[in-house]
């Protein structure tokens, strides 16, 4: 190999090594390279991963500073709570789903002093077995194993019920558990022993004031009875005196003993119901009652009085309104009473009348109405209008006192009105009358699709006689409602002119010219024999003859049926003087037997004044002592009608009753009560006992006539003679 070759081949081999190195160099620095990246994002990872951890480690420190907060918070909540807990006078417990407690505060466990096994973690039914065993509450007489199961149910009740115990020692522990969502309870023993106590001074104070109230109802009853009872003696002997031969002077001492009698009864009367209404245990007892007949009623009553002072009754009920009516009588009477009494005793001269209108709804049959009382008295001042309601109210004042009164009537007054669901108010002028207006809704009871009464198809033309304007005014009313013309004459002396063509005259029987007996005389004279009806005011028609059966007289005020079955019966030729509502010559047949009537009565004035009474009446009477007596009179005697005094030595009125109607076959005795006793709850309990009607003492005349014509059986001879019959 020549030198060239070899060199050649040197040059080739180092060219080879140098690329090679070269080569290998760039492998080193790309090595170089990638090891410096992966060494620069090493070290960035490092420095990242050193940035996290510190920021782990400053999270870890926070959160465990915050941790160290919210435990010493914790803490601090825990033990306020528990001090707040301890602080509490009444026990507080707290128990698990299992029954065990968790934790109770020290008036939990005071209660248990000295039984160191009731702490934290003994069970409930524990707890009460230890209550048991100890005798920690009386239990009473129930045995102890029952009272445990007892308890253990109520304790697993999803809601235990609040239970009161007694503990040993006298004080009282309310029980109060709330069961929460995961099953622990926690439960409350509140201390009840002041509250227990207070109720029970509550429960003797309570039972003080009924016992009181039972003393004040049975003084009331007692003060009622005392008083009634003799008043009874004086106002029946004084009417019975009034019937005698008296002297101007006697008539009028007679008349002062009534009056004061009657005035005593009125406060006394009113001092009961206002205790009732105040009490609240007034209560209203609704029956079918005809309201007409009702308002003629009161007027009955007040007539004398009315009588005396010349005043005129007048009723206007509108024609086409219903009478029979759904309420409570005794109380509308007692409105009424009230009403009128003060109309006529604030009168002095003029007329009292009273106005009834309303609207009737088909549909429901109700029946609104508007009762108005009006009177031409001295009125009312407009400063006194609102004063008048108030209790112990009257409208003069105190120094010059003309009226006599308690004040009490027109409160009690708007009271049962309010108690109805009516209203009542009052317009008056002073010195020209007063007009008190009552609103009451009441059910009607009879048949809305009939009319009213009609006159007879005769009758056309009506000639009214009466020298009181406003009485000719209402009849005048009336008769045009029924299709009559009406011929008003106010001078008696000129009736025979007016008479010509007339079917009816309608009179007065008292008026100052001319009496009835001598218009009827005049008219026959002139030649008219037409149908008469006097209308009388009198308490007993003893002045009219019967010889005429073309004249009847009617006592007024008396309701429209009255008056329509009258004319009826006198246009048709009937004998007008035997109808029901005629005031005289009734007739007898001697071939029948006496009305049996029995009264039982231990007082000896109150059966001297009911035999005086009704000695002149046409029947046979008797009398016995007590409730045993009346039995065996009842068995004996078979009475038709029963007086029946409530307050009889040996047996009372009431068991008297019950007995008669336990041997009863059949028909059914009418018994009515005659009690002094006029307090609430009386009238509820005699008619409870089986009596038919309630009478209060004194007795009044017409009040047993009427009780007796009601009651008069078929078959028997009228016990009435022709001055003594009862109206309406």
């Amino acid at each position: 190999m020549t030198l060239t070759q070899k060199l050649a081949d040197e040059r080739r081999a180092r060219l080879a090594a140098e690329r090679l190195l070269d080569l290998k160099q760039a492998e080193l620095f790309a090595a170089n390279r990638k090891l410096g990246l992966h060494a620069e994002a090493l070290s960035n990872e490092i420095v990242e991963t050193r940035a996290e951890v510190e920021t782990v480690r400053d999270e870890n420190q926070r959160v465990k500073t915050d941790l160290r907060a919210a435990n010493e918070k914790t803490e601090i909540a825990e033990r306020r709570l528990w001090l707040s807990i301890e602080t509490i006078q009444d026990g507080f417990a707290f128990f698990d789903a299992q029954d065990r407690m968790i934790g109770a505060n020290h008036a939990y466990l005071k209660v248990f002093d000295g039984l160191g096994e009731v702490q934290p973690g003994v069970s409930y039914a524990r707890i009460l077995e230890v209550v048991v065993e100890e005798g920690i509450f009386n239990i009473g007489d129930i045995r102890p194993e029952e009272w445990l199961q007892q308890m253990l149910e109520r304790w697993r009740q999803p809601a235990p019920p609040p239970l009161t115990l007694r503990l040993w020692n006298g004080e009282y522990i309310k029980l109060v558990d709330q069961r929460g969502h995961g099953g622990d309870i926690v439960s409350l023993a509140l201390n009840t022993t002041e509250t227990v106590r207070y109720e029970e001074k509550l429960k003797a104070e309570q039972a003080r004031a009924e016992a009181a109230s039972r003393a004040k109802s049975s003084f009331l009853a007692n003060m009622s009875h005392e008083i009634r009872t003799p008043m009874n003696g004086i106002v029946g002997m004084a009417d019975l005196l009034k019937d005698g031969d008296l002297s101007e002077e006697q008539d009028l001492f007679v008349q002062t003993i009534k009056n004061s009698a009657e005035a005593l009864l009125v406060i006394i009367n009113d001092v009961l119901d206002y205790s009732k209404i105040e009490a609240e245990k007034l209560v209203l007892h609704p029956e079918s009652f005809d309201l007409e007949r009702c308002i003629h009623e009161v007027m009955t009553l007040l007539q004398p009085t009315a009588r005396e002072k010349g005043l005129s009754f007048v009723v206007d009920y509108d024609l086409f309104l219903p009478t029979m009516l759904v309420g409570d009588p005794g109380r509308l009477r007692q409105i009424l009473t009230n009403l009128l009494g003060n109309a006529v005793k604030f009168t002095n001269a003029g007329h009292v009348l009273v106005r009834v209108v309303g609207t009737t709804d088909s549909a429901t049959g109700l029946c609104e109405l508007h009762i108005t009382i009006e009177d031409t008295g001295i009125g009312i001042p407009a400063d006194k209008v609102d004063h008048i309601f108030g209790e112990f109210n009257q409208v003069d004042d105190e120094r010059n006192r003309q009226f006599e009164g308690t004040g009490l009537g027109l409160s009690i007054t708007k009271r049962l009105v309010s108690l109805m669901g009516g209203d009542i108010w009052v317009d008056s002028v002073e010195g020209d009358g007063t007009s008190f207006g009552i609103c009451l809704t009441l059910k009607v009871d009879e048949d809305l699709t009939l009319g009213p009464p009609a006159l007879p198809a005769q009758v056309r033309r009506v000639l009214i006689v009466d020298d009181k304007a406003i009485n000719r005014s209402l009849l005048q009313k009336q008769m045009e409602q029924m299709g009559a013309r009406a011929v008003l004459c106010g001078d008696a002396k000129e009736a025979p002119d007016l008479v010509e063509q007339v079917d009816l005259v309608l009179a007065d029987n008292a008026m100052p010219a001319i009496g009835g007996h001598a218009l009827v005389e005049a008219l026959r004279k002139s030649g008219w024999d037409g149908p008469v009806v006097l209308l009388s005011n009198e308490s007993a028609v003893r002045d009219i003859h019967c010889a005429d059966a073309r004249v009847a007289v009617l006592k007024t005020p008396t309701v429209r049926r009255a008056l329509f079955r009258k004319i009826r019966d006198l246009v048709q030729g009937a004998d007008a003087m035997v109808s029901p509502d005629a005031n005289a010559c009734a007739v007898t047949k001697p071939d029948l037997r006496l009305m049996r009537v029995l009264a039982a009565e231990d007082n000896k004035t109150n059966r001297l004044v009911l035999s005086k009474l009704l000695k002149t009446l046409e029947i046979d009477l008797q009398f016995v002592e007590n409730g045993i007596e009346a039995v065996d009179a009842f068995q004996k005697a078979s009475p038709d009608l029963i007086f029946m005094d409530i307050s009889m030595p040996k047996m009372d009125g009431k068991e008297a009753t019950q007995r008669i109607r336990a041997l009863e076959r059949g028909g059914r005795v009418p018994i009515i009560a005659l009690t002094a006793h006029a307090v609430d709850g009386d009238e509820e309990s005699i008619l409870a006992a089986g009596l038919d009607q309630y009478l209060t003492k004194p007795l009044r005349k017409e009040a047993i006539f009427n009780a007796i014509a009601l009651n008069c059986p078929p078959g028997v001879r009228d016990p009435f003679p022709d001055e003594a019959r009862p109206t309406g």
